[in-house]
This record gives C-alpha cells, structure tokens and sequence, in this order.
C-alpha cells in the first residue's frame, strides 16, 4: 500500500472504533493530515477564509480519534489510553502485538491468523 492509501483507508473507516490499526496507517494518517492543515492555514490566510483549516479539522476530528483508538488496539490496550499525555506517543510508536489479539486479528500478518485457526 502507498502512503496516501493509508490516509484514505482511514477516511473510509471514518468511525470505525474496533479492530487495529497499524503503526504505517496511522502515522502517514497523521502526516498527511498535518500537510494538508499547514496548506489550508496558508491557503485561508491567503484568501482570508482563516477558518478553512478549522473546517478541514473538524471534518477529520472523528476519523483521528477512530484511528488512535484503534492504534491502541493493535498494542493490546483500550482505547483510553489515547487520552493518558505522552504514553500515548511511546504506544502509538510500539509495535503491535503478533496475531491476534482480544481487538481483532493481525492487520500486519492476517494470513497467520487464519492459519492458527485451522492448526488450533
């Protein structure tokens, strides 16, 4: 998958909370997200629409929440772990948990999911 695939997968899962995300889907969610609010500040402050950047925000407020929950997920913690200032970053930089966990399956290795299944 290319960087700006990852960014529209997490917009089509636009609230979903259950599963997980992996590391690579939410950090380039979370760079291209930045890119595009620095453009639409610079762009809005150029058409004197300052609240362009605010409107984007808005629009992609669930979107962000959904995918840090589920990044959380993939961690093997809850999603209020979102909400606990800087242990937040070090989870969301941790590499998730192999196969699957009490959140869903693997997204990383989803096949060996399904072969566990079938040995177990």
């Amino acid at each position: 998958m290319d960087a700006f695939s990852w960014y529209t997968k997490v917009l089509k899962d636009y609230a979903k909370f259950d599963g997980r995300a992996r590391r690579s889907e939410y950090w380039y969610f979370f760079l291209f997200n930045m890119i595009i609010s620095y453009a639409l500040m610079f762009l809005g402050g150029a058409i004197k629409f300052p609240f362009l950047s605010t409107v984007y925000g808005l629009g992609v407020l669930i979107p962000g929440i959904a995918v840090a929950i589920r990044r959380m997920h993939d961690v093997g913690k809850s999603g209020w772990y979102c909400l606990i200032p800087i242990y937040n970053l070090v989870l969301a930089c941790t590499e998730g948990e192999k196969g699957p966990n009490e959140y869903g399956p693997d997204p990383k290795n989803p096949e060996a999911d399904i072969a566990d299944h079938l040995v177990g």
